[in-house]
């Protein structure tokens, strides 16, 4: 390439903040990006740091926020650390005129994702928020299917997030892995659709302290519902969501790399009452459709590989990520109404919609 900057002067400087379970995966998507420099490492545990860091030279590694945060380079921090530190670390890095990338959820508290939101809005800043399903080839598919009228009205969906898993210190099954299906359902739906109540059951039968199994139904401005389970305690990973709409149902395995999504053409269809004649009314309104099923072909690429390229598109352009900070916020609002229901035994809860939050 000739003239102008060395590749690596072009690009804007970046941070991880957390080296444990995630922290990692940033750290090697940001170093594979031709949008970013990734220049620091900083966590509490400095050796697990520079264990994460040994194989990228060009990578510093500290325990100090306020270090990364005196290198002028660094236009951005991506934090990776437990949820209840993400308001402080977040909001640290916006005060300091950084662009900020956080993984799920947003915040511990709908409170203080708002007050993230606030603080990026005020001053200008990006605050995104790593859903980073939302940034699969198949939920792109699924969003795409849906706005474009494909599988017509949505009427139901159905979400099952199971696996023998590790059981959290800090937070119950419903906050570690509803977040990926709650916000899955906010990036996929029509913008005129909402949740708008939801409730939850769930149980702790170990005795941790902490519910293992969850189901949640969410109620939609549309009519329509939408059902998630969740649970650390299968012996057997299940990662299926069906969408069924008023044309097409479609089903999406993401443990099935050789078919992800298939589409069916089968439904149920209700004939309008006014469209039949008086002998008709006393027949069945109800028909079967039985259509074929077609498998469309999805590219394969890694989720956050995207989600680290769209965080450069909206901190390049100055405009809001696909997974903004607002959209960490409707999940959050979810989450606390759904923590509610659980706690008062399954009754419906509604969710608020905030100004703050619009979609």
């Amino acid at each position: 390439m000739s003239g102008g900057k060395p590749a690596a002067e072009q690009r804007p400087g970046i941070a991880v903040v957390g080296a444990g379970y995630w922290g990692p995966n940033l750290v090697r998507n940001l170093m594979a990006s031709p949008d970013w420099d990734l220049r620091w490492l900083c966590d509490l545990d400095t050796d697990r740091a520079a264990r994460v860091a040994a194989p990228y030279s060009s990578v510093r590694v500290t325990g100090s926020l306020d270090d990364v945060l005196a290198d002028p380079a660094v236009t951005a921090v991506a934090i990776a650390t437990p949820a209840r530190t993400h308001r402080d670390v977040a909001l640290t890095a916006l005060r300091a005129g950084r662009h900020v990338l956080v993984e799920k959820p947003l915040a511990a508290t709908h409170a203080e994702g708002a007050e993230l939101v606030a603080e990026a809005d005020e001053r200008g800043l990006v605050l995104m928020c790593d859903h980073t399903y939302c940034y699969t080839p198949a939920v792109t598919a699924i969003r795409d299917m849906i706005h474009s009228g494909m599988l017509g009205e949505v009427h139901f969906v159905d979400s099952v997030r199971i696996n023998l898993g590790l059981i959290q210190p800090d937070v119950d099954v419903l906050w570690d892995l509803a977040p990926h299906d709650l916000s899955i359902l906010d990036y996929i739906l029509p913008e005129t659709v909402k949740p708008v109540a939801v409730a939850a059951t769930g149980a702790d039968p170990l005795g941790t302290g902490r519910t293992c199994v969850a189901y949640l139904t969410l109620r939609l401005s549309s009519g329509a519902i939408a059902h998630g389970h969740v649970n650390w305690l299968s012996p057997t990973k299940v990662r299926t969501t069906i969408v069924g709409g008023s044309k097409r149902t479609l089903v999406w395995d993401d443990l099935n790399p050789a078919q992800r999504i298939s589409v069916f053409d089968r439904g149920v269809d209700l004939a309008r009452p006014e469209e039949l004649g008086d002998d008709q009314r006393r027949a069945a309104l109800v028909s079967y459709r039985l259509g074929d099923m077609v498998a469309p072909a999805l590219g394969e690429r890694e989720a956050l590989s995207v989600a680290v390229e769209e965080f450069a598109r909206a901190v390049r352009t100055g405009t809001p990520a696909a997974t903004d900070g607002r959209a960490g916020l409707r999940v959050l609002r979810i989450l606390e109404a759904a923590s509610r229901s659980l706690a008062e035994n399954g009754a419906l809860v509604a969710v608020n919609d905030d100004a703050l939050e619009g979609k």
